[in-house]
């Protein structure tokens, strides 16, 4: 409390210094609390700090062990990025495979012809559909800038504008679709088909097909060599095929071949559809094994004329058949039935479902994904399906909508590749349904085979361990300076700060009493420095054999005191080595199942993160620490309330006692100097 001031009155007799030293005295009890007060708040926030230390520290270790370890991490490289890539899961298996890119899925664009800067688009209700999305747009009527502002605007999903400058005053205008595919194609409805047809965007085409493959002129025999081929074997022939009403069956070991028309293989936007069923019957092999071994004579020689097929009579022998019991025939059975050959003698083949099911089934495939395609070879290696198959017809698969796009960039088709020799296609770059727990991510064609690899991310492991070891030493070097009073603890931490080093040197020794510390510091070295065999053939062990121990560096001169202290040292060339050869090992040590229930239950990570939960979880030993520190500041607090209101109280008795002793002693020296000055005048009078 302040001294007493009166104004206009001095203080004659220093009463306010001696209240002042008679306070001092009394408040030791006080300053003595808040003392003790400081200190309290000082040890539950090194205690809080040790707690911090030791969370991040069992964070650090769960990851070693836990379903998210980084020893279960895989990387994925690929011979071609610009073409494909991949992205693989953890638990995908480490291999290596080939791809090769026919074609990445694409999505519509289309341009407009060059516009006046100046065009306006007309109002209206502007309709665009991309599969089973819609963009509905109500434009008044504007700026080419403005309409394709307002797309891309209201675009949700389905379709984005663009305007480029064509030339000096001329802009053309891009509306793309969002969605790759050939199913997704972009459908114009309302005033977009209007515009789109004005703007030169599209044009307006009459639909027509074009049916063939069911006659006989049109089918032809098979070229191609089989590989493989068994012994006594039909070789796959025409003669094995029969044309009736349009449709074409195909015998066991039967197959022809048909030429597609220049006008429908020189036009991308051709599409072909047909069908196909299959009848099972007896398997052809049964009766050839049952059969003595003959010369083989191969098939009649035909000769064609003016779209007419005459097959030869097929050759005999006058030889003695053959007692010897033959190599038997084992039956085969094939999915892949229709080919697509190339004009450079390539083929491929094309991918339909599943047509051993005795079902029809519907099958439609894209001029466009069989680029410089010049015909279709049936080839039923099987030996117990008969095929029939119907006729194909081509299509243009614009003219179903109406119309065509004029200036398309590029237009909307499914990205085409090839594994493991299947002909694969799919709607989007994103595929991850081929290769289990890997999603292959197609950008571009591949010039030739691209080699994608999946190996162990060993950087993601190292840089784990390293972070590990470094929240080791973080928490023990927090460890010793709270139960150590040695300042070379402090002097030897040279990547602190000045401020971090007196904030620590300040904490020295501070729970160098309390047994905590000491036991979970002895508890880590012991879980650190121990063996875990986790099999009887176990190369790895122990944790100085990744090269990370207190003495990895392997200095061999004596041992100085912080090397003593514990903290982990790496040496990487050792750490490098155990990743590239040992992954497997180093995860079992870290954390691995003893019994079989697929639940970790020892290794260093995991008895380590145990041991720390008893310090850090919810009334753990951290907690109980900081919780009884919080009950003495409480009543530390509290009893420093008291004692400030007993001095406040006990200043105020004293200044008003001293007031008054001041009151009166000035008083009374009033009453002197009267007295004394009365003295004087009768004396004065007196000598008179």
């Amino acid at each position: 409390m302040a001294g007493l001031s009166i104004p206009g009155v001095t203080d004659t007799y220093n009463t306010n210094d001696t209240v002042e030293k008679l306070m001092q005295i009394e408040r030791i009890p006080l300053t003595r609390e808040q003392n003790q007060l400081d200190e309290y708040k000082s040890q539950q926030t090194a205690w809080r700090e040790v707690n911090t230390q030791l969370t991040s520290l069992r964070d650090s270790t769960k990851t070693l062990y836990s379903y998210e370890n980084p020893f279960n991490n895989k990387l994925t490289t690929s011979t071609d990025e610009a073409a494909i890539t991949a992205t693989a899961n953890r638990g995908a298996d480490i291999q290596s495979f080939k791809i090769d890119v026919i074609q990445p899925a694409t999505a519509d664009r289309f341009l407009s012809d060059e516009l006046d800067s100046s065009y306006k688009v007309p109002a209206g209700v502007y309709t665009y559909k991309v599969g089973e999305k819609q963009l509905t747009v109500n434009w008044k009527g504007g700026s080419l800038k403005e309409f394709s502002d307002a797309i891309n605007k209201r675009s949700n999903g389905v379709v984005k504008s663009m305007l480029v400058g064509a030339s000096a005053g001329k802009k053309t205008l891009l509306i793309e679709a969002l969605a790759t595919g050939k199913e997704n194609k972009l459908v114009f409805e309302g005033a977009a088909k209007d515009f789109a047809i004005e703007s030169g965007m599209i044009s307006p085409v009459k639909s027509t097909a074009t049916s063939f493959g069911a006659k006989s002129g049109e089918v032809k025999q098979v070229t191609y060599k089989e590989d493989s081929k068994q012994a006594r074997m039909p070789e796959i022939s025409m003669t094995r095929t029969s044309v009736t009403d349009g449709k074409v069956t195909v015998q066991p070991r039967g197959g022809y071949e048909v030429s597609i028309p220049d006008s429908v293989k020189n036009n991308d936007n051709m599409h072909l559809s047909f069908t196909v069923k299959a009848t099972g019957l007896t398997d052809i092999t049964q009766a050839i094994n049952e059969t003595a071994a003959e010369p083989e004579i191969p098939d009649g020689f035909y000769a064609e004329f003016g779209g007419i097929s005459i097959q030869n009579a097929t050759s005999d022998t006058l030889l003695p058949k053959s007692t010897a019991k033959p190599e038997p025939v084992d039956p085969v059975t094939s999915k892949n039935v229709f080919y697509a050959v190339f004009n450079d003698g390539t083929e491929r083949v094309i991918s339909t479902p599943d047509i051993l099911n005795g079902k029809e089934q519907s099958i439609d495939i894209a001029i466009s994904d069989y680029k410089g395609i010049k015909s279709i070879s049936v080839r039923n290696a099987n030996t117990s399906w008969s095929l029939e198959v119907s006729e194909f017809t081509a299509y243009d698969s614009n003219a179903s909508l109406g119309y065509a796009p004029n200036n398309a960039v590029a237009q909307a088709g499914d990205a085409i590749i090839k594994y493991e020799g299947i002909t694969i296609t799919r709607p989007t770059n994103e595929i991850d349904d081929v290769i289990p727990e890997i999603t292959l991510n197609v950008h571009d064609k591949t010039e030739k085979t691209a080699t994608l690899t999946v190996k162990v991310d060993k950087e993601a492991s190292k840089n784990a361990l390293i972070e590990f070891v470094g929240r080791y030493n973080q928490a023990l070097a927090k460890i010793n300076v709270l139960s150590q009073n040695k300042q070379d603890i402090v002097n030897e931490l040279d990547y602190l700060t000045d401020d971090e080093k007196e904030k620590l040197t300040s904490q020295l020794g501070m729970f160098q009493t309390d047994s905590s510390l000491s036991n979970i510091k002895s508890n880590m070295q012991s879980i650190l420095s121990s063996n875990y065999r986790f099999t009887e053939s176990a190369e790895i062990t122990a944790l100085s054999q990744l090269g990370i121990s207190t003495n990895a560096s392997g200095y061999s001169g004596s041992y100085t005191q912080s090397r003593l202290r514990g903290y982990l040292e790496i040496d990487e060339k050792k750490l490098d080595d155990a990743l590239e050869n040992h992954i497997d090992a180093i995860k079992n040590l870290f954390g691995y199942d003893t019994d079989g229930d697929l639940i970790i239950d020892d290794g260093i990570a995991y008895k380590l993160d145990k041991q720390i939960t008893a310090y850090t979880q919810t009334g753990g030993i951290l907690a109980l620490k900081t919780s009884t520190l919080d009950s003495k500041i409480k009543s530390s607090q509290t009893r420093i309330t008291k004692l400030e209101e007993q001095m406040d109280k006990k200043e105020a008795e004293l200044k008003q006692k001293y007031s008054t002793m001041q009151g009166t002693l000035s008083t009374l020296e009033n009453q002197q100097n009267t007295i004394s000055n009365f003295t004087k005048q009768q004396n004065n009078q007196n000598n008179r």
